[in-house]
C-alpha cells in the first residue's frame, strides 16, 4: 500500500507588524506590504532559516501566528528523506551565510518548496530585496536593513520597525547608565533631514532618468551619491 502524501504549506509573518504597509511609500517611494519572514510546514514541524536551518512545532515559533498560511500542495517525500535533505543543504544555511538580501529564509522556504512538491513560494515574496534595492531612496534605508539582518542571523525576532530622529547625547545632560536598558527604537542617521533628502533624492532621480542616459539603478545610485554629498552625509570624491 502507497504511503499517504504529506500536507506541504508555507507560513508568512510580516515582520514589521504592519509598519512597512504604513510607511513605504515615504522612505521607499513606493508602497510594500510587508517585510516578509516565512517557514515551511511539514510533518506538523515547521522549518525556517535564521541562525541555521531551525525547526519548531507548528504554533511554537517566536514570530506569533502568521498572517498567511498558503497551501503548496502534497509531497511523497518521507520523514527520514526529509532529515537527509536537509542535512545535505545544512552547510549553505548557516549563521555565516545568512544574508537579509541576497540568501534568507524566503530563499531557504523557495529551495525546500521545490524540493518537496516542485513549485517556488510566491514571486512577490521572493522579490521583496529588489522592490527594495531598485527604489532611489533604498540608500537610506540601509542602517535598518543591517540592524535587521543582524537580528534575524542571530535568531532573534526584531521588535516594531522603527525611526526617530537623532537626537544630540549632550541634550539630556545625562551620561549613559552602565545598567542595561530596554531596547530602544533605532535611531534614524538622518535625522530630521529625512524629508529633505527624500525630496531631493527623488528629484535628481527623475532628472536622470528623463535624460534617458542611464539605468534606474545607475540613476538612482548616482542621485543618492550627489543628494547626501549635499547635505553632508558623504565626502565629495
Amino acid at each position: 500500500m502507497a504511503e499517504e502524501g504529506q500536507k506541504v504549506s508555507l507560513h508568512v509573518y510580516d515582520l514589521s507588524q504592519g509598519l512597512a504597509k504604513q510607511v513605504s511609500t515615504s522612505l521607499l517611494g513606493k508602497p510594500i506590504e510587508g517585510i516578509w519572514h516565512t517557514g515551511i510546514v511539514i510533518f506538523g514541524i515547521e522549518y525556517y532559516f535564521g541562525d541555521g536551518i531551525q525547526q519548531t512545532p507548528v504554533g511554537t515559533t517566536p514570530y506569533g501566528t502568521p498572517i498567511r498560511v498558503i497551501d503548496l500542495g502534497v509531497t511523497n517525500v518521507t520523514k527520514d528523506a526529509f532529515d537527509s535533505y536537509l542535512k545535505e543543504i545544512t552547510p549553505r544555511y548557516t549563521h555565516e551565510t545568512y544574508n537579509i538580501l541576497k540568501h534568507n529564509c524566503n530563499c531557504f522556504s523557495n529551495e525546500v518548496a521545490q524540493h518537496l512538491v516542485g513549485s517556488t513560494i510566491p514571486e512577490y515574496i521572493l522579490n521583496l530585496p529588489n522592490e527594495v534595492l531598485s527604489s532611489p531612496l533604498a540608500p537610506l534605508i540601509m542602517p535598518l536593513i543591517q540592524n535587521l539582518e543582524a537580528t534575524l542571523r542571530d535568531g532573534d525576532v526584531p521588535q516594531t520597525l522603527q525611526f526617530q530622529p537623532a537626537v544630540d547625547s549632550t541634550e539630556s545632560g545625562k551620561s549613559e547608565s552602565s545598567e542595561s536598558k530596554p531596547l530602544q527604537p533605532m535611531v534614524d542617521p538622518l535625522g530630521n533631514a529625512r524629508t529633505a533628502i527624500q525630496e531631493d533624492i527623488a528629484k535628481e532621480f527623475a532628472a536622470l532618468r528623463a535624460a534617458g542616459t542611464m539605468s534606474p539603478s545607475e540613476a538612482a545610485a548616482l542621485a543618492t551619491k550627489k543628494v547626501m554629498e549635499k547635505h553632508g552625509f558623504l565626502n565629495p570624491t
